[in-house]
């Protein structure tokens, strides 16, 4: 008999990978949007955590749009950033305490400024614009207890998006299909991380019964610049169709956004989880199919 999973955001570009990658292991009740269910209303999100034999909720759903975070920061704690990804975590996680369950909470990479030349779980987190607020928030309601998990990624990506959400992948990869030029960061530096990874790391942490903070990232850092060349390469597109941009120019406008962030992963390589580089991840996608 498989073990239930309670999850948000089930429906999104992370969950529904996940849930299709661990089917076999554990039968998932998504609680989302998409289901129903708002996160935000306290009383329904309670009755469906009593409601349930899961031992986890893994919360994955979120306002993710940093522009559009950024608007909401004028409203403070009563706009719908914060209300998401704060209010929203509040009350999984303190109904998950009430009925005994444990929380494994999907966060960010831009919990982080990008001033340090790395990141470790043990780094402070210092976030700049207001998405960045939000789910730092959120990893601290959830750290209220400590038998809970923080799994932080970065950038995630995937083969086949069949969803209208598409990864930066996907995005540069019909660009460059259809012989269209590309303007791509020089200055930024990120960790994408494989999708198939994050669903391994996610089986990993429950069934060593993990607690704290993990970075769940790719196995190695590099600029949109590199990433797009390396895809260029994978898959045999002109690489003179990519041109750089400086972060400064690019955003002008908009959302502050972290300049380097270099997230370390060995905690959870300690636990036998390997997540691939990006070269790497392009290569599993090639063989599973980009469409």
């Amino acid at each position: 008999m498989k073990q239930v999973i309670l999850g948000t955001g089930l429906s999104g570009l992370v969950g529904t990978r996940i849930v299709e990658l661990l089917d076999s292991k554990y039968s998932f009740t998504d609680l989302s949007l998409a289901t129903g269910v708002d996160i935000t209303q306290k009383e329904v999100v309670t009755k469906h955590i009593q409601n349930s034999q899961s031992a986890w909720v893994i919360h994955m759903a979120a306002k993710t749009d940093v522009d559009g975070c950024e608007k909401d920061k004028s409203a403070g704690q009563t706009g719908a950033a914060w209300q998401i990804n704060v209010e929203g975590t509040r009350n999984i996680v303190e109904a998950a305490d009430q009925f005994h369950k444990r929380v494994l909470y999907i966060s960010t990479d831009f919990v982080f400024d990008g001033t340090e030349k790395v990141y470790t779980e043990n780094s402070i987190p210092h976030p700049i614009n207001w998405y960045g607020q939000t789910k730092y928030a959120g990893e601290q309601v959830v750290l209220n207890s400590s038998q809970n998990i923080v799994l932080r990624i970065a950038y995630p990506y995937r083969a086949k998006c069949g969803g209208p959400k598409k990864d930066f992948v996907h995005t540069l990869y019909h660009r460059l299909q259809r012989n269209e030029s590309l303007t791509v960061l020089t200055d930024h530096i990120f960790t994408p991380t494989f999708i198939d990874d994050i669903a391994k790391s996610i089986e990993t942490l429950i069934a060593k019964n993990a607690s704290g903070i993990y970075h769940g990232v790719g196995g190695a850092s590099l600029s949109p610049f590199e990433a797009a060349q390396v895809l260029a390469r994978q898959f045999g597109f002109d690489e003179r169709l990519i041109t750089g941009v400086k972060t400064a120019g690019y955003y002008q406008g908009r959302a502050p956004r972290p300049l380097e962030l270099r997230l370390k992963n060995d905690k959870i390589a300690s636990l036998g989880v390997t997540m691939r580089a990006f070269g790497q991840g392009l290569e599993e996608i090639k063989r599973q199919g980009i469409i």
